[in-house]
């Protein structure tokens, strides 16, 4: 039978959801959970490929802005829901949706599109470069101290109901989006994300807990988290479980930080998702007891090359050519020219010589600078063809600040 494509229907939702949980192992969610991803589906982004009655694929997307160097919020497709029937795997299911999508987003103006991978190698053929890291580390809070900066104790922390205190969280939430390249702009709705707390998938730890930092009244930073408790024959063992954190300054977060390594009847604070030059790392006394790893986070695809590259600035001036490779999209293959400074930038077509060959890949994977461009030619993945033009490029792209993705969608 022939499968067909198409936009989804709110009445088809429940057997699209249902194809998307077998695909990634077929457990249940908590009704709350699944209540909230249904409520975010934005269904005329949303697609499906139906054999018959049956759904046998799934990929959808939102409507994302994205910060990038410089400050600037940058729409973008937030690709998501991905998933083929392993019964309709090797059929060209996956390649038909990812082409369906990026010519819809080209079509609605958004430069740019990002997603998470279940598995880093599946949209690197689709012209996705890794642009984000992440951290996890287990601090062992029995051997680390910490030692925090001048006006730290100056900050006062008070216990908050998680859901009262939502208001003020996201506030601090979006005062920090623009300081750092590869966060999302929160829309209505997703301000319930990180409230989301299934018992079901708790794994014994209790309900999801909040601190707020506070000075002169005034909230400037947060943290949630949970306790799982565990005890051995010597004592309490229990983990700190940091789900989420964000602060304003220097001290507040030092205050956050000292408060999650000192709660009582704990001996661990697990952390994961973090920036990769996140500042608990030079707070503590000892980096081999906390066991930090590193991996790969958000995936980005620069759509329109042209208006991608002159939606961000650049740490110092640059004036280089890329010569472009992009056979998913062709329209974005060719020579670019790009100029700009820490002001602004302007990216067009040009006849001249190239200055750097690369494919869309690498120039997503660098576009936020967290990779640079030289790491990538010493991997044979950019070639450089005007001498000295690799390291220009690479120290423009740059970013003084990791970019880091938040949170999955």
């Amino acid at each position: 039978m022939t499968t067909e494509l198409r936009v989804l229907d709110p009445s088809e939702w429940d057997d699209w959801y249902e194809n998307l949980l077998l695909a990634f192992g077929g457990v249940a969610e908590a009704s709350e959970e699944r209540q909230l991803w249904r409520d975010l589906t934005e269904f005329d982004r949303s697609l499906g490929v139906w054999d018959g009655e049956n759904c046998v694929g799934t990929a959808g997307a939102y409507t994302f802005r994205l910060s990038v160097p410089g400050g600037a919020i940058v729409p973008a497709a937030g690709v998501t829901m991905v998933s083929v029937a392993a019964t309709h795997r090797r059929r060209g299911i996956l390649g038909s949706m990812m082409r369906r999508q990026l010519d819809d987003v080209r079509a609605w103006g958004e430069p740019l599109a990002v997603l998470t991978a279940s598995e880093p190698e599946i949209y690197g053929r689709f012209g996705y470069g890794i642009a984000t890291y992440q951290t996890r580390a287990t601090i062992d809070t029995t051997r680390v101290r910490l030692t925090v900066p001048e006006g730290t104790d100056d900050v006062v922390l008070r216990q908050a109901v998680p859901a009262k205190a939502a208001a003020a969280c996201e506030a601090v939430y979006a005062r920090l989006v623009p300081r750092r390249p590869g966060m999302l702009a929160r829309r209505p709705q997703w301000e319930r994300l990180p409230l989301l707390d299934p018992e079901s998938e708790r794994g014994g730890a209790s309900p999801r807990q909040c601190v707020l930092a506070e000075r002169d009244g005034e909230v400037v930073g947060y943290a949630l988290y949970a306790i799982k408790p565990e005890w051995s024959p010597s004592g309490p063992e229990g983990s700190v479980l940091l789900k989420d954190l964000g602060a304003l300054d220097p001290a507040a977060e030092a205050a956050l930080w000292r408060f999650l390594c000192s709660i009582d009847l704990t001996s661990s604070v697990t952390v994961h998702g973090r920036p990769v030059d996140d500042a608990w790392q030079h707070l503590v006394s000892d980096i081999r007891r906390c066991a930090p790893m590193q991996r790969d986070s958000l995936h980005l695809r620069l759509v329109d090359v042209g208006a991608a590259l002159a939606a961000r600035t650049y740490q110092v001036g640059v004036d280089v050519v890329f010569e472009v490779a992009d056979a998913f999209c062709p329209w974005n293959e060719g020579r670019w020219r790009l100029t700009g400074d820490a002001e602004g930038a302007v990216c067009v077509r040009t006849e001249d010589p190239a200055d750097l060959a690369l494919s869309v890949r690498e120039l997503g994977a660098a576009y936020l600078g967290g990779t640079s461009l030289v790491s990538l030619a010493a991997a044979g993945r950019v070639r450089e063809l005007r001498a000295g033009a690799l390291v220009e490029a690479s120290v423009a792209f740059g970013s003084p600040v990791a970019p880091w993705l938040p949170h999955g969608f």
